[in-house]
């Protein structure tokens, strides 16, 4: 099977890092390439972001269908435009907020996220209640960091996290970490280890589900809602079919 893993920001050093990890845990028969847009914003922190992140992720989308994915992971951990993809393709889209959240619940009674910037906290709630999380999840933390800052500056990223985990041990009570970015996604097993907890990342955990969606035979359902978009004539007007 083929697994196109979508980066909708425009940096292509988080790309190849997103790719490292999915690549780390995919299937010897498995398939996995990965791209981004050039022409969308070098980072998605807060709604515009997302919005102008959409029409290049679905561009992509559109590119795979014509070669023949089976699947796609939306590696932004806002799930940006993750509706619309689906509309889209025909395999199963998969968000990595979403891939997350659901590993969580299954390994955990209580888990919290922990994200970047304060301002996607609310982003982030309002995903984990429409997953069905919202009772599950105990808090969602930022580190206040940047989402570039990761890279630039990977060991403070590591400290940070690793405080935040502490902290939503003792004050939470998580019993398991979400990490909030694709950024993070290289930092996963290392906090895991010196936490004591389990840190999930929706990179992996979106390739995992991908593979076992596509093996399992299923693919996005065409009836109503996620129905391939229609296409329109002139000034938004329906094309009139010509009867022969």
């Amino acid at each position: 099977m083929h697994i196109l893993l979508i980066n909708p920001n425009s940096t292509a050093s988080m790309t190849e890092q997103a790719l490292a990890s999915a690549l780390r845990v995919k299937q010897p028969g498995t398939r996995v390439t990965a791209t981004n847009p050039t022409d969308t914003p070098a980072s998605i922190e807060g709604g515009a972001d997302e919005a102008m992140a959409v029409p290049g992720m679905l561009s992509q989308i559109r590119k795979g269908e014509a070669e023949g994915v089976d699947a796609y992971v939306i590696a932004c951990f806002d799930d940006p435009g993750l509706h619309a993809a689906r509309e889209v393709a025909r395999g199963p889209v998969i968000g990595i907020c979403q891939a997350a959240v659901q590993v969580a619940m299954t390994i955990s009674r209580r888990f919290s996220v922990i994200t970047t910037l304060p301002r996607s906290i609310p982003i982030i709630e309002d995903l984990v209640v429409s997953y069905g999380a919202n009772h599950h999840c105990r808090n969602v933390r930022a580190i206040d960091l940047p989402v570039l800052a990761l890279e630039e500056d990977p060991l403070q990223a590591e400290r940070l996290l690793a405080n935040e985990i502490e902290r939503a041990k003792k004050e939470d009570r998580a019993e398991a970490i979400v990490l909030g970015c694709a950024g993070m996604s290289v930092l996963c097993d290392r906090l895991s280890a010196a936490t004591g907890v389990p840190v999930i990342d929706g990179v992996t955990a979106a390739v995992k589900f991908a593979e076992a969606l596509v093996g399992a035979g299923y693919a996005t359902s065409k009836a109503n809602a996620y129905d391939f978009p229609r296409i329109k004539g002139p000034h938004g007007r329906q094309p009139i079919s010509a009867e022969v």
